[in-house]
């Protein structure tokens, strides 16, 4: 079972790949990470990205799907696996499905965490940090013990940069415009699932299970 996860920021569909990994005994595999485990690892794959990251530059669609193949290829995906954060946009999509095809291969679920951008604002403008201690707390779904201070050190919790509505409003704007156009792409080829991201968490995987069976 080789899924994609799709949603905006903020939609949790992080949190819902890691379940899925979980229950269904697959890998959850995120780009950043095995950019990060190539790199340490000092592999030609992590030497190569390395090069680019080093200046700034985004790690090109062709080098990314080689590393993700190159990670699919392990024992450990024979089963299947969950991508998470790639791909983003039509070009990389493309790219990994040719890959795939020539190893007669391919995705079988596109699933999209589906939340209103006004509920991500939102969600994410009541998150709050511990910039000591790095616990996160949410002011109105995982509120600390005592409001402004972390249960785990006593610090002060701060809004992050990242989760400052305007922030949070701009990285929407980039989704919309770069990844939203891969739900018709998987739409089109006739793997796409679309699930309520505003409900409770259990009720959103409970709905992504019934799709998976």
């Amino acid at each position: 079972m080789k899924i994609i996860m799709l949603g905006a920021p903020g939609a949790g569909k992080g949190t819902q790949a890691i379940m899925i990994a979980d229950k269904y005994g697959i890998p959850h595999i995120s780009t950043g990470d095995i950019f990060r485990a190539n790199i340490k690892n000092n592999t030609e794959l992590g030497q190569e990205a390395k090069k680019y990251m080093d200046q700034g530059l985004l790690v090109p669609d062709e080098l990314t799907v080689k590393i993700l193949l190159d990670r699919v290829a392990k024992d450990d995906c024979k089963n299947g696996y969950v991508l998470d954060g790639f791909p983003r946009t039509i070009p990389q999509a493309e790219v990994l499905e040719d890959a795939l095809n020539k190893l007669n291969d391919a995705v079988d679920y596109a699933i999209d965490v589906n939340v209103p951008d006004e509920n991500i604002i939102k969600r994410m403008g009541g998150r709050r940090a511990c910039v000591k201690c790095g616990a996160t707390y949410h002011i109105e779904h995982v509120p600390p013990k005592k409001e402004g201070i972390c249960d785990n050190c006593g610090e002060a919790l701060v809004l992050r940069d990242d989760d400052k509505p305007e922030t949070v409003k701009n990285r929407l704007d980039v989704y919309h415009k770069q990844t939203q156009p891969l739900i018709d792409f998987y739409s089109q080829k006739g793997i796409l699932k679309t699930v309520d991201g505003t409900m409770d968490m259990k009720d959103v995987f409970g709905a992504i299970t019934d799709i998976l069976g």
